[in-house]
């Protein structure tokens, strides 16, 4: 193999952060963005973390034109399902276009994500749940063809976020005690 998969470290946040941006670009999002390294580095690396992350790191021969070793990472943290118990969350998973399917040792996406899976068994969590894009074929194909079950087809759920000003309105409704 010519990559491994290992805890990201404070020193990584930059790669991190700009591996972030270059999926929110494919993602047709990069607006989006507002996380910084430096935040990340304060909520993933703190006495209570917020996340955890996984990166991979390829060997120096293989490094990017860029200088980039750091060339993929999977971030993801711990939720609680009422129904079945602890549960892990993925919120991304990402590999540099030019290290998937054709690089030597391939299998770095698939490598993460076993990897994050392997930490969701040891913590005795049930379940791993993420979301993809409807458009994105690609990667609902990747998922589906590791046995990822689609609840949007199966049980029709939806998901749903509050932001900015509905977050702020929805807080301000709060009881005050």
């Amino acid at each position: 193999m010519d990559f491994m998969i290992r805890a990201a470290t404070p020193e990584d946040c930059k790669d991190i952060s700009r591996m972030i941006m270059e999926l929110a670009v494919y993602e047709n999002m990069p607006d989006q963005v507002k996380i910084s390294h430096e935040v990340l580095e304060q909520d993933g690396f703190c006495k209570n973390p917020f996340f955890h992350c996984l990166v991979a790191e390829v060997a120096e021969q293989y490094r990017t034109t860029e200088g980039y070793t750091v060339i993929g990472y999977a971030l993801f943290f711990y939720t609680y399902s009422t129904w079945k118990g602890r549960s892990v969350y993925m919120e991304d998973l990402y590999v540099m276009p030019e290290f998937r399917g054709e690089f030597p040792g391939k299998g770095v996406g698939t490598a993460l994500m076993s990897k994050v899976a392997q930490v969701c068994k040891e913590q005795q969590c049930v379940r791993l749940q993420f979301s993809v894009l409807n458009w994105n074929t690609p990667s609902l194909d990747f998922y589906k063809a590791k046995g990822a079950q689609d609840l949007t087809d199966s049980e029709g759920w939806h998901v749903l976020r509050f932001d900015g000003e509905a977050l702020d309105k929805l807080a301000q409704m709060a009881p005050k005690n």
